[in-house]
């Protein structure tokens, strides 16, 4: 999997992201003993932190004005002119509390049995602990951006509205056949690349970004999602469970039709075969073959494609940046994100 923190290859990102760590742990601490176990278990799990990491890019973006040549200074001296203000990492936790209440919520509905390689909160616990717990997150969450003045909460808030319109439509959508190409990119721009658009634009504001240069990171983080969630996608029907962290093509049990399924239903030789599988509950077998059927035309070659026109896209944003560090790592994370799809397919599934 790509790892953000050397991608960005930022001078102090892994410093802050220890920071950011420490300020998680801090969040959910609460005199029930129980309900700080349950709320940290994701926490602790581990993660890639991406939208933290994107909230400290998005904080530096302009910092390299000229005034102070990088190149020229130490190492210590360059962790310090990179290092984020306080409220960065406070911004940064209030989005990755939405985003792990997300998770705890997404479990539910999934029935999923693990999450990052560790056994979920409701499998553990059980859904009704999982979805009170995530709603803890959800709370804690608009408290710390509340702290960060309105404009901010109010941001986090239109974000997270988005993101249940994002996973309604899905749900709504399940084991529907006629599933077209433009609400699945409705979808996922709710369910994903809202929330990193928003870590984006709240790094910008606590990092105090000139606003005129706000709408161009919120635009990078949007188009950044779509390519993440289409990677994701990808994965899931075309990776392998144990680089995954979960079971792949869980989404076609799910009856949620991704994109690499789109374009096969497409597909004049192979989407009718495809079609008279769908459109209900697959067990083990019927899962792997959909999978197989899949994986045999164009669709994930050419969801590829498209993944990285979206990468493209986000990286077109930030273009007037690619002489900084900070616009080099953004960049490059974001064209990294597809290549790093294409390796992680085995040459059969």
């Amino acid at each position: 999997m790509v790892n953000i923190i050397f991608a960005l290859d930022l001078p102090n990102l892994e410093n802050d992201l220890k920071r950011l760590e420490i300020a998680l742990k801090e969040s959910v601490t609460t005199d029930d003993p129980f309900l700080a176990e349950v709320a940290r278990h994701l926490i602790d799990a581990g993660g890639k932190r991406l939208r933290p990491a994107l909230a400290v890019a998005s904080s530096l973006i302009g910092r390299e004005d000229g005034s102070i040549d990088p190149v020229s200074l130490g190492q210590d001296e360059l962790r310090e002119f990179f290092k984020s203000d306080n409220d960065v990492i406070t911004g940064s936790v209030a989005v990755e509390l939405v985003h792990l209440a997300s998770l705890y919520h997404d479990d539910v509905m999934d029935e999923a049995l693990t999450r990052r390689n560790v056994e979920s909160v409701n499998a553990r616990w059980g859904n009704l602990v999982a979805i009170v717990a995530g709603d803890f997150l959800l709370a804690r969450s608009a408290e710390i951006a509340a702290s960060l003045g309105s404009e901010i909460a109010g941001l986090l808030a239109a974000s997270l509205g988005r993101l249940c319109g994002g996973q309604v439509s899905e749900v709504n959508a399940a084991f529907s056949t006629n599933r077209t190409l433009d609400t699945y990119y409705r979808a996922i721009a709710g369910k994903t690349a809202s929330l990193m658009a928003t870590a984006c634009h709240i790094g910008a504001l606590t990092g105090g970004v000139n606003r005129e240069l706000i709408p161009k990171l919120v635009a990078y983080g949007e188009a950044l999602g779509m390519a993440f969630q289409i990677r994701d996608d990808i994965l899931d029907i075309a990776g392998e469970s144990k680089t995954l962290g979960k079971v792949a093509g869980q989404d076609l049990v799910e009856g949620i039709y991704t994109l690499p399924v789109l374009l096969t239903l497409e597909n004049p030789r192979f989407g009718d075969e495809l079609l008279s599988m769908l459109g209900k509950p697959l067990d083990e077998h019927d899962r792997d073959r959909a999978r197989k059927l899949v994986t045999s035309t164009d669709a994930i070659a050419n969801s590829v494609e498209i993944g990285q026109s979206f990468a493209r896209k986000a990286a077109s944003q930030i273009g007037e940046f690619s002489n900084t560090l900070v616009g080099q790592g953004l960049t490059r994370f974001a064209l990294q994100l597809m290549d790093d799809a294409k390796e992680l397919i085995p040459s059969k599934v």
